[in-house]
């Protein structure tokens, strides 16, 4: 017996956009090596110095469990880029301080960032360049926003470590 194989009426867009999002995260990855940290690093930095915040706020931020949280910033304390600090309102928290070489490091990270989001969008035609952005910012902003509930646990794609 032929069978005929299933034909798809609409484009599969979870698998464009978890192999886009695969080989944008090993190109930052690369990237970053000529700084000497992880992305993961960086993104934790960045948001640290944004305004005072303690581990868990920044894990939440980075979208970190609290395993690989206390794993990077202990990578961060060792390199001499952060501290933790005692939270002035809770002696329980700790706050991530970033140090001046840290303050570098996010300067020179936020360059590199910078660059590789622009060679992915230089690849577009200029005029669908503000299109794209302001779709996948629409979508994760509002349609894509939150993780629905199932019975069956969704993994994330597993990210290369560093």
């Amino acid at each position: 017996m032929t069978t005929t194989p299933p034909v798809r009426q609409i484009r599969d867009i979870s698998g464009l956009l978890d192999h886009a999002s695969h080989v944008l995260a090993t190109r930052m990855a690369s990237a970053f090596t000529e700084l000497g940290i992880t992305p993961r690093a960086y993104c934790v930095l960045f948001h640290a110095q944004e305004a005072e915040r303690t581990q868990i706020q920044l894990a939440e931020l980075a979208d970190l469990d609290k395993t690989t949280m206390v794993v990077t910033v202990d990578e961060l304390e060792k390199a001499g880029l952060a501290e933790r600090r005692p939270s002035a309102s809770d002696r329980r928290a700790r706050i991530i301080s970033v140090t001046d070489a840290g303050e570098r490091a996010v300067e020179r990270g936020t360059e590199i960032a910078d660059r590789v989001h622009r060679e992915v969008l230089d690849a577009l035609p200029e005029p669908e360049r503000g299109i794209f952005v302001s779709a996948l910012t629409r979508l994760v902003d509002g349609h894509l926003a939150e993780p629905v509930e199932s019975e069956r646990t969704v993994r994330r794609a597993r990210r290369a470590r560093s």
